[in-house]
């Protein structure tokens, strides 16, 4: 084995009985080949979580199956190629107990480097930027608008991917173009603008609003077509909120989904310097409740 975190070995030796090699870790996830699957890639999702780009102890329980779990059933109501080739529970057919049900075999592809963020409210560093320039991300918006407010439609403010160990940037669109082309920065756009829509309405049907959520997409290096890649529309990659209780107004009324109650603790407890302290037992727990309470909201 390589590294123990999150409950999934980096370099897992049962993986490597069955002949997988372990070729890349990033925050959450692990990645193998083998030379038994050309072509393909097994993603296994581990319990880690990260905020600030710091990994943290300890571990979010089941994390890494919610966050699979999510992402396949929203790969199967987008209407969108994916990069899945496989997933459980053929798949754990041929895997140990308790990497299967974190585990997505999917197709090698020549990824952008680019997140596809999309917006349609007003929240978070886009409400930062807002508050002095009247804008997100360089995006002019009408004045008078407040924090966790709905845009007047959806906006898309693409980020480069970083290299591991640096902050990912936001760009313009010009910027897209430059980095992949006309074309294909168009599609991308288009094409995260259109999964949002969907999925906007998809939550909304669940008494959840779809606040914002980014994308990766990559190209098939047979067909050249675009393919949706990587984790969608999951808690770590998107900020849903109750509906109702947004409605109601009130201090809780942007409470998300998601790691923010991470964010909120480190943000109270750290000066973002050094080590990160140790996560307490309880919001740790609280956290844990957050992803799963998402993934029932949605999928029952």
């Amino acid at each position: 084995m390589i590294e123990q975190a999150g409950g999934v070995p980096r370099g897992d030796t049962r993986l490597e009985a069955l002949g997988w090699t372990h070729v890349y870790s990033g925050k959450v996830r692990d990645l193998y080949t083998s030379p038994a699957a050309p072509g393909r890639v097994l993603v296994v999702a581990s319990d880690r979580v990260s905020a600030f780009d710091r990994v943290l102890e300890p571990s979010i329980p089941n994390k890494g199956a919610l966050l699979t779990q999510l992402s396949l059933w929203w790969f199967g109501r987008l209407g969108m190629r994916n990069h899945l080739a496989a997933a459980h529970p053929s798949l754990g057919e041929h895997l140990p107990p308790g990497i299967a049900e974190r585990a997505m075999l999917v197709h090698e592809l020549d990824m952008h480097p680019i997140e596809a963020v999309v917006r349609g409210y007003l929240v978070g560093s886009g409400w930062a930027e807002y508050q002095k320039l009247q804008s997100v991300c360089g995006i002019p918006l009408p004045a008078g608008l407040s924090n966790g407010d709905r845009l007047p439609e959806p906006i898309y403010t693409p980020a480069f991917k970083a290299p591991a160990g640096q902050h990912d940037e936001n760009i313009s669109f010009d910027r897209t173009v430059e980095l992949v082309g006309a074309d294909t920065a168009a599609a991308i756009r288009e094409a995260a603008l259109a999964i949002y829509a969907t999925a906007a309405v998809t939550a909304a049907e669940r008494g959840l609003i779809l606040a914002d959520t980014k994308f990766e997409f990559g190209d098939d290096p047979a067909s050249g077509e675009l393919t949706l890649a990587d984790e969608v529309l999951t808690s770590d990659s998107s900020r849903y909120w109750d509906a109702e209780g947004y409605a109601a107004g009130g201090p809780h009324r942007l409470d998300s989904f998601d790691k923010q109650i991470v964010r909120d603790w480190l943000t109270a407890h750290w000066d973002k310097s050094g080590t990160p302290p140790e996560l307490p037992a309880d919001i740790v727990a609280l956290t844990a409740d957050r992803y799963q309470d998402l993934i029932d909201r949605l999928t029952a």
